[in-house]
């Protein structure tokens, strides 16, 4: 039930999509559903889990497949992304149409969002603190923020232009940042 709300509330909107048209393409009753889940709000917090468990999941796998060296496993996220947000498989980051779609901070999806957004940074800065440990970086805050910054950018405009607009440009952004005399 989980991965149909995910695929409607991620291709439709979450607002646009009711529970009945969640309930109806699970095969469930819409009764089952609110025994499972008290309310759509708690289902909305259970797609925007689900989408961070996977979405830290991919993040994590693809700097993995970076190899040992740190410069390697940032350049491998933006590898990867490359490839998640290809043609008929990338409406957008989900965090942002959650933010979009529900401005209340004290939304649990709105909440839930922005916990993901602060793993990311987190995770950015990581990546380059390691990176530092091995190239002269003069603020790796800084640096973590960019490559944030770009990787935001290619989810804000590869729904509007494709991976063909800006975002076939993020790795190549990613390696520039990268560079000693950069970083």
């Amino acid at each position: 039930m989980l991965q149909v709300a995910n695929e409607l509330f991620y291709w439709h909107g979450i607002r646009a999509t009711g529970v009945d048209r969640v309930a109806a393409e699970a095969g469930i009753a819409p009764t089952t559903l609110y025994r499972l889940f008290a309310s759509k709000d708690d289902l909305i917090a259970a797609y925007i889990e689900r989408a961070k468990a996977f979405y830290q999941e991919w993040f994590d796998a693809s700097a993995r497949s970076g190899g040992d060296v740190p410069r390697d496993q940032i350049l491998a996220v933006f590898d990867a992304i490359a490839e998640q947000v290809g043609p008929e498989q990338c409406r957008g980051c989900p965090f942002l149409m959650a933010l979009a779609e529900f401005p209340d901070a004290n939304h649990p999806a709105h909440r839930a969002s922005v916990a993901h957004k602060s793993w990311l940074r987190m995770r950015f800065g990581e990546l380059v603190r390691d990176f530092a440990e091995t190239t002269p970086v003069t603020d790796p805050e800084q640096l973590a923020d960019y490559l944030a910054l770009v990787m935001e950018g290619v989810y804000a405009s590869v729904q509007a232009l494709g991976d063909g607009g800006p975002a076939r440009n993020a790795r190549a952004l990613a390696q520039r940042l990268l560079e000693p005399a950069m970083a």
